[in-house]
């Protein structure tokens, strides 16, 4: 671990970067990216990555030239264009003292590590990188904690890249743990097989397409309106204990926490139910938002039976709460191989290539834990059979171009944003220090609430975004979404076994 021989990126790699620096010399930001300018929607994506290993800081400072700082974006500034009113990239020399920071501890707190840590990333939330340097910096704690021997916590604006980016470039700069010489598998989408036969025939075969033409014009005609109605303020989520103020959640601190389940849980779950990794999340996370919602609206103090079921049902009838769900709309889905999202005209493409769905949650207790994950597998099927997201995507490029940034803005009126981005597939090591864990968050979106879903290796990471004045416990909502995929996993194993 102590040998400073930098692990460089691949050579074709290297010569697609160099392309895109020269040519990317006063490159406006994009539209996206100018979004997350926006005083409501100032957003860093913080990502915490736990090491099995103590960080050996000049290590780190060595490999970043040949890895990080090989891509132009970390290594430009965003000035503003004097031709026009938007910001530019501009190449410039980065000094490595700026942007890598090894806090020192006083060995009388080092008793509560996990706190201490977890006090560090919070306390970041609280500040920004001045526009004068490349938006980004890198945090090394030499803390042990419960997960990990020691935690690096990556803060990166978002103007510089979506999460399906900067993990394609956290991959191409680590290498298995198993083969030190190989970059990780990467995780690749599975298509739909559009050539799968039907026994209807031709003629039969005509009408299902006419049929699903249709419902694909009348599911995206609905969820526009509902989209507009949204962003105009039309269409508000109930006000509930996890929802503030509109845009609160965007200029206060937030409390980060995370959560580590068996993704062989998660699989179990999906294959019984024949459903995706995604659906059974979406049916953990609205279980879990069930419970926590009934135990605050129990009066008195917030006790609730294990056993809870419709029977004691605290919660008020019909309540609102939706996800801003992010979408990859990338024509090529999944995790991308880094040069080909560096190329020219490439399905990939590097940047902000998000859209979002507005996801209603249902929130009811259920006797039945398996109601939860049927319930957000039939609303996540009618999602996918809609553009909405790839609307929401090319409508803020239309605000933004004729209307302004004040139009062009995320909703504030949903109560939580969700995203799920794959990790690595197998263990993987960075700068020769091998992972424990990777846990991305944002901070600075207007919702109080954020939910990210990471796998890595046979784990799956559940991490919390919360605004502490609205969720002042976020380690009981974590409590919940893990009992609550126990619970379900629980229910598909005794289905099983009655059915042998």
């Amino acid at each position: 671990m102590g040998d400073l021989k930098p692990i460089k990126v691949k050579a074709n790699v290297e010569e697609v970067l160099m392309e895109k620096y020269e040519e990317g010399s006063g490159e406006p930001l994009s539209p996206m990216a100018r979004m997350f300018h926006e005083p409501d929607s100032n957003i860093y994506i913080i990502t915490m990555i736990g090491f099995k290993t103590q960080i050996n800081p000049q290590v780190f400072k060595a490999n970043l030239p040949h890895t990080l700082l090989k891509h132009p974006r970390f290594s430009s500034v965003q000035v503003m264009d004097e031709n026009s009113t938007g910001l530019k990239w501009v190449p410039t020399t980065v000094d490595l003292d700026n942007h890598v920071i090894v806090p020192k501890f006083e060995p009388k707190n080092i008793h509560t590590p996990d706190q201490i840590v977890e006090d560090y990333v919070s306390n970041l939330s609280k500040s920004t990188i001045k526009m004068s340097i490349p938006l980004w910096d890198l945090h090394l704690l030499n803390l042990k904690t419960s997960y990990s021997e020691s935690t690096a916590v990556l803060r990166v604006h978002h103007s510089l890249g979506d999460g399906t980016s900067l993990m394609s470039l956290f991959l191409a700069s680590a290498r298995k743990v198993s083969d030190p010489q190989t970059l990780p598998t990467l995780h690749m989408m599975k298509k739909a097989n559009s050539n799968a036969k039907s026994s209807g025939g031709f003629l039969g075969n005509y009408f299902i397409k006419i049929w699903l033409a249709l419902s694909l014009f009348w599911n995206t005609f609905v969820d526009v309106l509902k989209f507009l109605a949204t962003v105009f303020m039309f269409l508000k989520d109930t006000e509930t204990p996890l929802k503030g103020g509109l845009g609160n959640g965007a200029t206060t601190s937030r409390r980060f926490v995370h959560r580590m389940v068996s993704l062989d849980d998660v699989k179990l779950v999906k294959n019984a139910m024949n459903t995706t990794i995604n659906d059974v999340m979406l049916g953990v996370t609205q279980a879990g938002l069930s419970r926590y919602l009934n135990r605050k609206y129990v009066t008195g103090e917030f006790k609730i039976d294990k056993g809870a079921s419709e029977r004691n049902n605290n919660l008020p009838k019909n309540i609102r709460l939706r996800a801003t769900f992010f979408m990859n709309i990338r024509p090529s889905p999944g995790i991308q191989e880094f040069a080909d999202m560096m190329k020219k005209n490439t399905l990939a493409r590097w940047g902000n290539r998000i859209g979002y769905l507005l996801f209603p949650f249902t929130i009811a207790l259920r006797d039945d834990p398996l109601d939860y994950l049927r319930e957000a597998k039939a609303t996540m099927d009618r999602k996918k059979a809609s553009l909405e997201a790839s609307y929401s995507y090319f409508m803020a490029k239309y605000f933004l171009k004729f209307c302004g940034l004040k139009i062009a803005t995320f909703p504030s009126q949903t109560t939580l944003w969700f995203s799920n981005v794959p990790g690595p597939q197998e263990e993987v090591s960075y700068c020769d220090h091998p992972v424990a864990y990777v846990a991305p968050s944002c901070y600075g979106q207007p919702n109080g609430l954020m939910i990210h879903v990471v796998s890595y290796a046979n784990k799956m990471s559940i991490i919390l975004s919360a605004d502490e004045s609205i969720i002042p416990d976020p380690h009981q909502l974590c409590d919940d979404l893990e009992e609550s995929l126990n619970l379900i996993k629980n229910a598909v194993t005794v289905k099983e076994r009655l059915i042998r």
